[in-house]
């Protein structure tokens, strides 16, 4: 595959700054290769919630996910006007290889967190399960991410 094939980029957020990394790699790129950036946002309840049947606010929930999305595709449209934004509810790995399927997306760049040893083991790594199950390349940017910033990021 060559890199002109890299129309749509899938940036997953969960707008943690490995995310806004990843974010800031993405838009490079783009830029580059004349891409469209496809934003992507799944917000699920809480683990907690399905152990104890817990009622939570799903609405204001689902509001809250959509405001920080939309403000972060705002800020990213600033940058790169070719960008869309997609909120899902669901996991996290799920939803990223649903809509790496349904949009067509030729790349996924996302952001690692770094976790290591037992929060791994414990918490997983959505990284992870998209890197393994992904039909289409992953660039991964890791958790390194202030000594490389950006200056044209949103």
């Amino acid at each position: 595959m060559s890199m002109s094939t890299f129309e749509r980029i899938l940036v997953p957020t969960d707008f943690s700054p490995p995310s806004d990394h990843a974010l800031e790699v993405a838009i490079n790129l783009a830029r580059k290769l004349g891409a469209r950036l496809v934003l992507l946002h799944v917000w699920s309840m809480p683990y907690t919630a399905y152990s104890e049947g817990l009622n939570w606010p799903m609405d204001e929930m689902e509001r809250a996910a959509k405001k920080e999305l939309d403000d972060l595709h705002a800020k990213t449209m600033k940058v790169y006007p070719a960008t869309d934004a997609i909120l899902r509810a669901g996991f996290e790995a799920s939803a990223i290889l649903e809509i790496i399927d349904i949009h067509a997306i030729d790349l996924v760049v996302m952001g690692t967190h770094g976790r290591r040893g037992l929060p791994r083991l414990l918490v997983g790594s959505v990284a992870e399960r998209v890197v393994r199950l992904s039909p289409v390349p992953v660039m991964t940017v890791s958790a390194g991410y202030e000594k490389n910033r950006v200056a044209s990021a949103p």
